[in-house]
C-alpha cells in the first residue's frame, strides 16, 4: 500500500490504534512505555486514515505503523517494528527477533486471533496483568528483600557462631588452621590457592579470629537489616560466608548454605548504594528481576526433576510421605503427628509435592496473578516443610526468595508502604555489571537443568561440554551457582547412631545429643531456624561407613576436648574422659498413637549391631591441636 504521505514529513514511526478500544489503550500505554517517546501513537480517526491513505478494514483489523520512510505496516509486524525503535536494549532485541521469519508468522496468527476475538482476550487480560498501564515497580521488593536476607545472614552467622570452635577450632572436627597449613605444603603458589579455597582465612585461622569472624557477620547483618549501607553490607557477608563455606567442607555443604551464598551475590549486584538509600533511587532492571525468578524456577524445579528421574520408587508410587516424616534427619513433633495421617491423605500429599515441585515454578515467569499464586502455592510448601521438618534456614530465605514473584503494588496490598520516589536512570557501570554476572549465572543455570534431561546427555555438543566444564571449574569454588535437588531419593528406614563411652569396657554410658533423636521418651523438637551441623551429619553418617570427621568426633571425646563436648547436650564423664567410646547403630521407629498415650515414648529402636567398635588413645606425645591417633579393642 503506497502512503500519502511524502518522505520526510514524518520524524519519528506512527502507530494509529483503536481509540474505542480499552483494551487497546491499555496496550498502546505500555507500548509507549517502552518506546519513550521514540514513537508517536495515534488513535486512528477517519481523517488520519484518509491523510494516510489506510482503508478503514484494515484499520478495524490491526493496528498500523507508518514509517518515516513511508512504509505501512500492520499487525504483529508493525508492533515489533514500532518495539525496534525502543532506546531499551531488551525491548529491540526482543523485537527483532520477533521479525525473524517463521516467529513472524506464528505471531501475526495469534494476533489475529486476539484482534477477533478481543473482548474475552481483554478480560484475561485485566485478570493476568491488571489495568496498570506501566510495568510494575520493584522497589520495595528490593527494600523487603534486603531486609530479609540480613535476617537470614544474622541467623546463619548466629548459628555457626554457637558451633564454630567445636566444628573448625583447634580442637574442633575439622580444624581449618590445620587444613590450610596442609594446603600450603601442597600448593606453593598463593594465588592458586586463594583460587581453589577463596577465604579470608588464609591471613589468620586461629580461634580468635573464627569467633570473630561470626560476629562481623552479625554486625553486618544488623547494618544489611536496618538499611545501613546495603550494597557494602551485602558484598561483605557474601565474602564472608563465602571463608567459612569454602574451608568447611561437609559441615558447611548444605543446600542452603550455597543457596544463601547465590542469594546474597545477587542481592549485592541488585542492592542500592549510599549509607541510608532508603529504598533506593534507581529501579531493579528486569535482569536483576530475571535472575532471582530464575533462581525461584531452577530451585524448586530442580529438586522435583530430580525426585521423578531418581527412579526412586517412592516417589514413583506416592509413597514418599508415608516414609518422609519418621525419616526425616531432625523430626519434628507436628511430623510425628503428621506421620499418622490416613494413607489417602499421604499419597495426596505426595502428589501435591510433585505437583508444586515441577508445574507451579513455571509460573515464575509468568503474568502477575500467576505469578501470586505462586508465590502463595510454594509459600504454603514451605509452611507445611517447616512444620514438619527442622532444615535450618532453608525456609526463611525461600520465603524471601519468593519475595520477587511479587510487585510494589501485591507488596503495598499486605504492608502499609508509601510510594515511592520516582526513581532515576540507572548507572550505567551497574548495568554493564548485572551482565556481565548474568552471563554464566544464566549459561551455568541452563547447563544445571539441561544436563537432567537424557536427550541433552545424549546429543550434546561436545565443544559446548566442553566449554560449560571449563565455566563450572572456575565458578565452583565462588560456590554462587548451584544444582538444587532436595530429597530426590527418600530413606525409608531410620538408622540412628548412638555414641557411648566406658572406662571399663564393660559399662557404658550415652553421649546425649542436644536435638538428634536419641532418648525415646524425649519428643521430637522444633529447632529451625538454627542449623545443629553436627546433629545433622550424624544422620548422614548412620546411611553408610563412618566417614572421616566421625573418627575424629570420637577421638576428639577421648580426648576430653570442651568445644566438641559444647555441641552435646551433656558429657557423662564430666570429671575425666573414659577410655574407651564405641558406637553402636538401631533403628529408630515412630510409636502409634496408642502406644504413646500408654508408655509416654515417641521412638522405638532394635539394635542393628556395632557402627564403630571400641577405640581409645594411642599412648604418646600428640602435636597439639592435631587429631589424635587411635587404636581398636576387642568387643568385651
Amino acid at each position: 500500500m503506497m502512503s500519502r504521505v511524502s518522505h520526510g514529513v514524518m520524524a519519528r514511526p506512527l502507530v494509529l490504534y483503536d481509540g474505542g478500544c480499552a483494551f487497546c489503550r491499555r496496550w498502546v500505554a505500555r507500548w509507549r512505555w517502552r518506546t519513550e517517546g521514540h514513537v508517536r501513537y495515534r488513535a486512528g480517526t477517519w481523517w488520519r486514515r484518509w491523510l494516510l491513505g489506510i482503508p478503514k478494514a484494515d484499520m478495524r483489523r490491526a493496528l498500523q505503523l507508518v514509517e518515516p520512510s513511508g512504509r505501512v505496516s500492520q499487525g504483529a509486524e508493525a508492533l515489533f517494528r514500532a518495539l525496534a525503535a525502543s532506546p531499551r536494549r531488551g525491548t529491540r532485541v526482543t523485537a527483532r527477533l520477533g521479525l525473524l521469519p517463521g516467529v513472524l508468522q506464528a505471531s501475526q496468527a495469534v494476533y489475529a486471533v486476539v484482534a477477533r476475538h478481543r473482548g474475552r482476550v481483554s478480560r484475561v487480560d485485566r485478570w493476568l496483568f491488571g489495568r496498570a498501564a506501566v510495568p510494575h515497580e520493584y522497589r520495595w521488593v528490593r527494600w523487603a528483600f534486603s531486609r530479609w536476607l540480613g535476617g537470614t545472614f544474622l541467623i546463619a552467622f548466629t548459628s555457626l557462631g554457637r558451633q564454630v570452635l567445636g566444628l573448625y577450632g583447634t580442637r574442633g572436627l575439622r580444624p581449618v588452621a590445620e587444613r590450610l597449613a596442609a594446603e600450603r605444603i601442597e600448593e606453593p603458589s598463593a594465588l592458586a590457592r586463594w583460587r581453589r579455597i577463596p577465604s579470608l582465612f588464609w591471613l589468620d585461622a586461629s580461634d580468635a579470629t573464627l569467633v570473630r569472624g561470626c560476629r562481623a557477620g552479625q554486625l553486618l547483618s544488623l547494618a544489611l537489616l536496618f538499611n545501613v549501607a546495603p550494597r557494602l553490607s551485602v558484598s561483605l557477608l557474601w565474602s564472608l560466608y563465602l571463608s567459612y563455606a569454602a574451608v568447611g567442607r561437609e559441615f558447611l555443604s548444605f543446600q542452603w548454605d550455597v543457596l544463601l551464598l547465590e542469594m546474597g551475590l545477587l542481592g549485592a549486584l541488585t542492592a542500592p548504594g549510599g549509607l541510608r538509600p532508603g529504598v533506593g533511587r534507581d529501579e531493579p532492571s528486569a535482569l536483576d528481576v530475571f535472575l532471582f525468578r530464575l533462581l525461584v524456577f531452577r530451585l524448586y524445579f530442580g529438586s522435583g526433576l530430580s525426585k521423578l528421574q531418581s527412579g526412586d520408587r517412592s516417589w514413583r508410587e506416592l509413597t514418599a510421605c508415608e516414609h518422609y516424616y519418621e525419616t526425616a534427619p531432625l523430626p519434628t513433633r507436628g511430623g510425628w503427628y503428621a506421620h499418622h495421617l490416613p494413607t489417602r491423605l499421604q499419597r495426596a500429599s505426595t502428589l501435591a509435592v510433585l505437583g508444586l515441585e515441577t508445574a507451579v515454578p513455571f509460573l515464575a515467569f509468568g503474568p502477575r496473578r500467576l505469578r501470586q499464586f505462586a508465590f502463595w502455592s510454594l509459600g504454603g510448601l514451605q509452611a507445611a516443610i517447616m512444620a514438619t521438618g527442622n532444615y535450618g534456614f532453608f525456609n526463611v530465605q525461600s520465603l524471601g526468595l519468593g519475595l520477587w514473584l511479587l510487585d510494589d503494588a501485591a507488596l503495598r496490598r499486605v504492608l502499609p508502604l508509601p510510594d515511592a520516589p520516582p526513581a532515576e536512570a540507572r548507572a550505567w557501570w551497574r548495568t554493564g555489571l548485572s551482565a556481565l554476572v548474568a552471563a554464566p549465572v544464566l549459561v551455568l543455570g541452563a547447563a544445571e537443568v539441561l544436563r537432567r534431561f537424557e536427550g541433552w546427555q545424549r546429543y550434546r555438543p561436545a565443544r559446548v561440554e566442553t566449554w560449560m566444564t571449563w565455566l563450572e571449574s572456575q565458578a565452583r569454588p565462588l560456590r554462587s551457582v548451584n544444582p538444587y535437588g532436595l530429597f530426590s531419593m527418600m530413606t525409608v528406614q531410620r538408622p540412628e547412631i548412638v555414641v557411648e563411652g566406658s572406662d571399663d569396657g564393660a559399662h557404658w554410658k550415652e553421649y546425649p545429643f542436644r536435638y538428634k533423636v536419641g532418648d525415646l521418651s524425649r519428643p521430637p523438637r522444633q529447632v529451625a531456624p538454627h542449623q545443629p551441623r553436627l546433629d545433622w551429619q550424624m544422620w548422614f553418617a548412620a546411611l553408610g561407613s563412618p566417614p572421616g570427621w566421625f573418627v575424629a568426633f570420637l577421638a576428639r571425646l577421648l580426648e576430653g576436648s570442651p568445644e566438641v563436648l559444647g555441641l552435646l547436650a551433656g558429657n557423662p564423664f564430666p570429671g575425666r574422659p573414659p577410655r574407651l567410646v564405641r558406637a553402636m547403630l538401631y533403628d529408630y521407629r515412630m510409636t502409634d498413637l496408642a502406644e504413646r498415650r500408654r508408655t509416654g515414648a515417641w521412638w522405638t529402636r532394635e539394635p542393628l549391631g556395632l557402627y564403630v567398635p571400641p577405640l581409645s588413645l594411642t599412648p604418646g606425645p600428640r602435636p597439639q591441636g592435631r587429631i589424635p591417633p587411635l587404636q581398636w579393642h576387642a568387643e568385651a
